[in-house]
């Protein structure tokens, strides 16, 4: 979704960092005129007998996505307008997926990524903070997973 804007593009899933994440990117967007996109990975499901199970399995992981994201950004709505973020879900290895998106698109200013507080990172944090850190076209933005919402304000 090229919208001519600076795009700050955030990952996702069910996790208190990712969460974190997103609320800096929507606040990062809403200061500095850009927009934002929240992007969930959907990893394949090693069988599915059927075509419509998985994509029943896919719309329940979108909508499940969508009420996370609201949910984030609830208490954001006045200062955030949310008809700016776009909200995709892909299927496939969340490395390779990122990768994907980030190789086809020009109008992404940075990739936001939540680190977990304690222990591993996290997949995406140690792929791209990683070997592929010099790689990347635009910045990666690795949001603490400890912040406060204080913090996060005065660092947005």
């Amino acid at each position: 979704m090229a919208t001519g804007k600076r795009t700050y593009l955030v990952v996702i899933d069910d996790s208190e960092e990712a969460r974190i994440a997103l609320r800096f990117a929507a606040r990062r967007a809403a200061k500095t005129g850009g927009a934002f996109e929240v992007l969930a990975i959907v990893e394949p499901q090693d069988f599915v007998q059927w075509g419509g199970v998985q994509a029943a399995i896919e719309e329940e992981q979108r909508l499940r996505i969508e009420g996370h994201v609201a949910a984030s950004l609830g208490d954001l709505a006045g200062a955030v307008p949310l008809a700016e973020a776009a909200i995709m879900v892909r299927q496939g290895e969340p490395v390779a997926v990122v990768r994907e998106l980030m190789g086809s698109r020009d109008d992404i200013a940075a990739l936001v990524l939540g680190a977990a507080p304690t222990g591993d990172p996290g997949l995406l944090v140690a792929a791209f903070a990683g070997t592929d850190a010099g790689k990347l076209p635009c910045p990666l933005m690795i949001i603490p997973g400890g912040l406060s919402d204080e913090r996060l304000e005065q660092l947005s």
